[in-house]
């Protein structure tokens, strides 16, 4: 699904490599195994990979391409996992490939998943619906609105598919378990002028909720329940038909789906879904619950730091304590689901580790000589919140100060500075 964060059952590349950081590309050929991953990540990769592994550093897909190519012979095949990949990401491949006598193979049954005998199983928790007090909007509501941009649309697409977890999340006002940190769940929605397709595990689905989703009819606002994995199936089977037409979103929708979606005249794409478009303008309602979410967070962020104020300089309390008593401190918080992500709990030479989080191991006693920063949100019924403090509890040294004052200017610069549309965050890194 494209997701930033992924469940358990879907860390491949920890299973196969032992890194566990959140950008990477594992490659396996029959006698070499090799990792790339970013600058972020190439201490914790030499730590965590054993010596089956090759760390490799230029991220680019050009420089991973050649490395292919040296690898692999002539007339070779190199297999990738379509649900896996971003339209663009195997475009890019492709180009790179098409003059090397190497070709890429859509293997659509993971190769990993077949010799990984204790890979964890799918949440047993059901799905749930947001209560009526943070909705302003009901499911109904948003599908007509939804149908009506497609209505409008001069290409005339006569379905759009959802893919990105969040969009089927908003648009039916459900929320689940299955990917930690966030409120979604496995789920694909194929939408047209007459139909409603909702593809999860069905018997996830509650009495409540399949009363409340209407599944029981077959008029427009009734939502038929399929299976999760017969997405790729019912595509196939309504582009199969006459005179339709898909519209998709490319940054959300995987390659395994798109490349079922032919002829070409039966496609329609936007970079994003008129879904994502939609729900990004915020109305009323949740607009005054994110507000609410967020002064119910600072409480806890409150808590947090004077807690440490007092404590730190009886030299007793760690890294993880902290992130620890922070998490602790929302989960008393109303609304409260959890973290929004892993806890930055970062002192001394830790935080200069990008996405650091404490460990047993790691964990380092907090003390009045080091600057200290957490970066830390909760995920709330009514809103997502992320906040970053860095704090210091005796008299910083001049470097600290130098320091601190550098990527304080730093921030206010790129605060102020305008950016052509379309620039992307590798373009600002230098800044």
């Amino acid at each position: 699904h494209q997701s930033e964060y992924i469940a358990p059952r879907d860390a491949r590349m920890a299973f196969m490599t032992g890194f566990t950081g959140s950008a990477g590309t594992a490659v396996v050929t029959q006698t070499k195994a090799a990792l790339w991953t970013d600058s972020r990540y190439w201490v914790q990769a030499e730590r965590q990979m054993d010596c089956n592994w090759e760390l490799e550093t230029d991220v680019s897909i050009s420089s991973l391409a050649e490395w292919l190519i040296s690898e692999v012979p002539p007339g070779g095949n190199i297999g990738f996992d379509p649900f896996l990949f971003s339209l663009e990401t195997q475009e890019r491949y492709a180009i790179s490939l098409e003059s090397s006598s190497r070709s890429l193979k859509s293997i659509p049954i993971n190769l990993v998943d077949q010799v990984w005998k204790d890979r964890p199983p799918l949440q047993p928790d059901s799905l749930t619906r947001l209560p009526d007090r943070v909705i302003q909007r009901s499911w109904q509501l948003k599908v007509e609105h939804i149908r009506s941009l497609m209505r409008d649309n001069p290409y005339k697409p006569t379905a759009l598919l959802l893919s990105a977890l969040d969009e089927t999340a908003w648009i039916f006002n459900l929320r689940g378990n299955d990917i930690p940190y966030n409120p979604f769940f496995y789920s694909y929605t194929l939408l047209t002028m007459n139909e409603i397709w909702l593809f999860v595990h069905t018997h996830r689905v509650t009495e409540e909720l399949r009363l409340y989703l209407n599944t029981s009819c077959n008029e427009s606002l009734c939502v038929q329940l399929r299976s999760y994995d017969s997405v790729l199936e019912h595509l196939k089977s309504y582009v199969s038909q006459p005179e339709v037409k898909v519209w998709i979103g490319t940054e959300y929708t995987n390659y395994a789906l798109y490349e079922i979606i032919t002829p070409q005249e039966k496609l329609m794409t936007s970079s994003y879904s008129p879904v994502l478009t939609t729900k990004a303008v915020k109305d009323e309602t949740e607009q005054q619950i994110l507000r609410d979410a967020h002064v119910r967070d600072a409480v806890a962020v409150i808590q947090l730091l004077m807690w440490l104020e007092k404590i730190v300089p009886d030299g007793k309390e760690t890294e993880l304590s902290a992130a620890e008593y922070v998490n602790k401190c929302r989960s008393k918080q109303n609304n409260s689901r959890g973290p929004s992500f892993e806890t930055i709990s970062a002192s001394g030479p830790n935080a200069a580790l990008a996405h650091y989080s404490p460990t047993a191991e790691t964990s380092r006693r907090l003390t009045v000589d080091e600057m200290y920063l957490i970066d830390s949100g909760g995920q709330y019924l009514d809103g997502t919140t992320d906040i970053t403090r860095t704090v210091h509890w005796g008299t910083p040294t001049k470097m600290q100060k130098e320091a601190f004052t550098r990527v304080l200017m730093g921030n206010i610069e790129i605060s102020r500075t305008v950016f052509p549309s379309g620039t992307r965050g590798v373009n600002i890194e230098m800044l």
